[in-house]
């Protein structure tokens, strides 16, 4: 899978009820310099049915959350069937293809990883975190999930608050959206 250095995006499921997604602020331009601290990159999409963040290219992120929630449309809201749509458009198109990014997406029924070599991946546990703190902010989450009562919003929040603390390409402007 890609590895980029932009941002950390950390979503959680506890249930059909309690779901989560999250996001810092940071954005980096090239290796050296933060050019904004205050960006959002979690949002709901499709009538505040699923959540999906990015990381990656915030342009490219942009085009591909829209064509993600058209493909929902065209798919009547089905998650996976919109996802791997997506996942073959952005694998197969000339220029979709050079978009530098990695979506979550979430409903009540489905988390996915979606990624432009065409994978869309279902993460075995009910949390998954992807870019450049996506490991910190992942096991942070593994272990709040797996070892406190916390909902998916308070660890959504907090895993980001530890990834923030490790990762430079992270920070502690976080933004989290509920389902």
């Amino acid at each position: 899978m890609v590895e980029f250095h932009a941002t950390t995006i950390c979503a959680v499921r506890r249930g059909s009820d309690d779901i989560a997604i999250g996001g810092d602020g940071q954005v980096t331009m090239g290796q050296t310099a933060i050019m904004k601290n205050g960006a959002k990159k979690v949002k709901k999409i499709y009538n505040n049915q699923v959540l999906t963040g990015f990381a990656g290219s915030v342009a490219d992120a942009f085009s591909l959350t829209e064509k993600f929630e058209k493909k929902l449309e065209e798919h009547g809201g089905n998650l996976k069937r919109a996802a791997v749509d997506l996942a073959q458009m952005w694998r197969s198109d000339r220029g979709m293809r050079n978009l530098e990014a990695l979506m979550i997406v979430i409903d009540k029924d489905d988390m996915l990883v979606i990624s432009g070599t065409g994978e869309v991946i279902a993460p075995d546990q009910d949390f998954v975190a992807i870019g450049s703190g996506g490991n910190f902010a992942y096991s942070a989450a593994n272990a709040l999930f797996n070892h406190t009562d916390m909902g998916a919003a308070e660890i959504v929040e907090e895993s980001l608050k530890i990834a923030s603390s490790i990762c430079v390409y992270t920070n502690d402007n976080i933004s989290v959206e509920k389902l």
